[in-house]
């Protein structure tokens, strides 16, 4: 990493790492014994399973994925899924970077590291990268990023033959630990008012939405609670600034 070289890039890369232990991850790691127990009572394979943790990497997608499987559905089907879902995580990438590269940080590391660009490492990031030297923020993400991965990646093959033997409830309650967490944290971390606008409606438009159109129900949550998010937020605006 051209931009964060030496010990001192060594430092904060260790120091992303360490985040292993803070509550996002643990959490997350959480959640995703609940998702491999999930693919296993699916009859995923091991390998498939280790393979697909890694590589979609984002635990909503890798659900859907499973979820495609399961239904049957075609191997373009799956990879629209799966690629919608993660369109979601392109915001995320454009409010991230900007905040940590730097003039000098060669575009296929940012590329690389846009990979593990998913909610948990966003919100830890984005909570902490002020604290960073602007020079050693791609260390510190990519400490944080590349170990909480390689963690669940670890963390699934290795309990893939026992998970299946969890009772059904704990499974559920793991797995419901992270969108608790990925709501809270996101409120928390959102820094303008749109945001929280946007969650809200986003929160109430949803079960209309699955009662109309359950196959579309959080994109179409999502567009139109954010459109009007934001008119709300301009028109709030224009009323203070008269």
């Amino acid at each position: 990493m051209s931009t964060s070289s030496g010990p001192r890039g060594v430092h904060w890369f260790l120091k992303g790492a360490r985040g292993i232990v803070s509550l996002p991850a643990i959490i997350l790691m959480s959640a995703f014994v609940g998702f491999c127990g999930f693919a296993a009572e699916a009859g995923i394979p091991f390998g498939q399973t280790v393979f697909m943790t890694g590589l979609v990497w984002a635990l909503p997608a890798n659900v859907l994925l499973v979820g495609s499987i399961l239904a049957g559905a075609s191997l373009p089907a799956a990879f629209i899924t799966v690629s919608l879902s993660s369109i979601r995580m392109m915001p995320m990438v454009a409010a991230l970077i900007p905040e940590i590269r730097t003039e000098k940080t060669p575009t296929w590391l940012l590329l690389f590291l846009s990979h593990f660009v998913a909610i948990t490492a966003y919100v830890f990031t984005m909570e902490r990268i002020r604290d960073v030297p602007r020079d050693h923020r791609v260390a510190f993400f990519a400490g944080f990023a590349i170990t909480v991965t390689t963690a669940n990646i670890i963390l699934v093959a290795v309990i893939y033959s026992t998970v299946a033997n969890l009772p059904p409830m704990l499974a559920g309650a793991l797995f419901f630990l992270t969108p608790v967490y990925f709501l809270t944290s996101i409120w928390a971390s959102t820094r303008d008012r749109a945001g929280h606008i946007a969650m809200i409606l986003g929160l109430a438009l949803g079960p209309v939405f699955h009662l109309v159109a359950p196959e579309f129900d959080i994109l179409y949550a999502g567009v139109i609670g954010g459109t009007l998010a934001f008119f709300a937020d301009r028109f709030w605006r224009r009323g203070a600034g008269s």
